[in-house]
């Protein structure tokens, strides 16, 4: 348990620090995978009950995965620029190609964790030997039964606990339901593959940028990112600071704190609703005189420095 917790707490720091989407869906799927197995080790109990066993079958596979699903999409900062786009300007500047860019990119994120986990899911194949072991066939087995039992009995075999008469085509059962439910995975991995392949191509094909500028394009978005997120967080603190010192007369503050904030003195200490609405929201490559703007924030600084000239 304490190896698969380590493991775990690796995936989260790691995650929320990973810039490159390879990078980003790879650690998804380990952190998936992880789960998955200490689901299936520490919770998985098979009812082995008739009308039971399906329900929770699927049930295991399902749930976490469309949990899984749901959290993605929350993560994906595209979700709340869409919602911001929406909200403060309508939509009415979203073309239906960056909708279908924007949401195929929040999807294909979020799927990344869900596929893996139906994927073990079925490796694995626990859930799925438990939700169809009442409805396989008992004439489909080697070792065909002299009585054959009806899904009373053929939903206890996940739990081995089945009449003395039937006992020995325990093994047989389970493997015939693996052996399904890994063809089934194996076959999920192959499409999701020959899918990938093909988006990929497909977004190369008919993106206006070369592959070199692409790249840079992504680097510049997740620096700026990186670089506001902290100094946003700077700023808020020198508000806050700025603000409790007016209350209390003083603000108490850490060394680093004091240094840090005394860098900020002259900066602009409250900035105005329409400044924040103009640098957030959906924005799609532009370029402006053949010269390429990469963001919002992008195109406010050089509207700002413009009208400042």
């Amino acid at each position: 348990m304490s190896a698969f917790l380590s493991e775990y707490i690796k995936f989260i720091a790691l995650y929320f620090k990973s810039k490159d989407v390879v990078v980003f869906n790879g650690l998804v799927g380990l952190g998936t995978m992880v789960g998955q197995t200490a689901y299936n080790i520490l919770a998985f109990q098979c009812p082995c009950l008739p009308k039971k066993n399906y329900l929770y079958g699927l049930t295991a596979i399902g749930v976490p995965a469309l949990a899984l699903f749901v959290i993605g999409v929350m993560l994906n900062q595209n979700t709340w620029d869409i919602v911001s786009e929406c909200r403060s300007r309508r939509c009415r500047k979203i073309s239906l190609m960056a909708a279908f860019a924007l949401l195929g990119s929040i999807v294909g994120r979020a799927v990344v964790a869900p596929v893996t986990w139906t994927v073990i899911s079925l490796l694995k194949g626990e859930a799925y030997v438990c939700a169809f072991s009442e409805f396989m066939n008992p004439s489909s087995l080697d070792g065909f039964f002299s009585t054959a039992p009806g899904p009373d009995i053929m939903a206890r075999f996940p739990c081995k606990d089945v009449p003395a008469p039937f006992i020995n085509h325990t093994a047989e059962v389970e493997r015939q339901l693996k052996y399904e439910s890994q063809l089934l995975g194996w076959l999920l991995v192959g499409i999701i593959s020959l899918a990938v392949f093909v988006v990929l191509c497909l977004k190369n094909c008919f993106s206006p940028l070369g592959y070199q500028q692409e790249a840079y394009w992504s680097q510049y978005c997740s620096s700026e990112q990186a670089l506001f997120q902290r100094t946003a967080e700077v700023h808020a603190k020198y508000h806050a600071a700025e603000n409790v010192k007016s209350f209390f007369g003083f603000v108490a503050l850490e060394s680093q704190e004091k240094q840090l904030l005394a860098d900020c003195k002259g900066i602009k200490s409250v900035i105005p609703r329409l400044e924040w609405n103009r640098v957030t929201g959906v924005y799609m490559y532009r370029e402006t005189d053949e010269t390429p703007i990469y963001s919002r924030l992008n195109k406010w600084a050089m509207y700002t420095n413009e009208h400042d000239c």
